[in-house]
């Protein structure tokens, strides 16, 4: 089988290495498509193959649709809104994801955040610290989990939003309110996927909520911010802050207007370690080639 790993932004050099063997001692080729320029390069390149290994690249109808005998698509990373799921579901091709292999690093930058907006942005004045602040989670998979425990370690008060009813944890309280979570707590952070019911979701009502001093984290995606919402709510509480490692589409307009208010990564930054780029990568290598070998579907994310 032929395996194509297509990434505009290219995985290490360890990673790719460590992609080849797996491929390889599994008996397929692999072929390479690194920091390519236009999408007919990626038009082109699909045309033959059986896998594709992506990162953030995107995988619309129209590469599905050139991609003829196309089995598999593993986006290495946690979300998977970059690949048309209900083109390859037409199809039959199978999409992974790669859940947990990036959490660490997304969970730790999470923290960093935090930490940042409550030190003026490492400039000069008095700050505060997270010891003592009550951080609630919003989204508790893989890495809300992580971000928790993180959290607990720096003595925190850690509050998770679930709609389950789970037993007490020793570490952290959950709570049924979403309206309660965001009220309560000093930082929220959102580890939620876009989706239908997610896109917009955290709106003015629930920013401005927040206790006086209140700081939103956003790791997750920029569409689940009520951007219209997020801006009213900083205009009239000059005390709220939002830090994202996805820039709103209005970020410069919102910068200039609020200051130290706001933040954004200059690119989406949470999977930007050594360590997550190559877990990721070696685990998309290892999902394809238990695909192959025994029809593995674990991961599918479009069933």
């Amino acid at each position: 089988m032929k395996v194509l790993v297509a990434t505009e932004k290219p995985f290490a050099k360890v990673a790719v290495d460590g992609i080849r063997a797996i491929i390889e001692e599994h008996g397929h080729e692999l072929l390479l498509l690194e920091k390519y320029t236009e999408k007919q390069q990626l038009l082109d390149a699909v045309a033959d193959v059986d896998a594709l290994i992506i990162r953030s690249d995107k995988i619309t109808k129209d590469v599905v649709e050139a991609a003829q005998n196309l089995k598999i698509v593993v986006r290495a990373g946690a979300g998977y809104d970059n690949v048309d799921l209900a083109a390859c579901t037409a199809r039959n091709i199978v999409v992974m994801n790669t859940p947990g292999q990036n959490s660490n690093a997304v969970a730790e930058l999470a923290i960093g955040m935090m930490i940042y907006m409550s030190r003026n942005h490492f400039n000069p004045g008095t700050g505060c610290e997270l010891s003592g602040k009550t951080l609630g989670i919003q989204g508790f998979g893989n890495i809300g989990q992580l971000i928790a425990k993180k959290a607990v370690a720096l003595g925190m008060d850690v509050l998770v939003y679930t709609n389950e009813v789970k037993e007490k944890h020793q570490r952290w309280n959950t709570i049924f309110s979403l309206e309660k979570l965001y009220s309560t707590c000093d930082f929220i952070s959102v580890n939620i996927p876009a989706t239908a019911l997610t896109k917009g979701c955290v709106s003015y009502d629930l920013i401005s909520k927040m206790p006086k001093g209140g700081c939103l984290i956003n790791t997750a995606r920029k569409e689940v911010i009520c951007e219209e919402g997020l801006d009213r709510a900083l205009s009239e509480r000059p005390d709220l802050k939002y830090a994202t490692d996805i820039a709103p589409v209005n970020y410069a307009e919102l910068k200039e207007k609020y200051g130290k208010q706001i933040y954004s990564t200059p690119k989406k930054m949470g999977a930007e370690t050594a360590e997550a780029n190559i877990n990721a990568g070696l685990a998309a290598a290892n999902q394809i080639a238990a695909f192959f070998d025994t029809g593995c579907t674990k991961y599918q994310v479009n069933k």
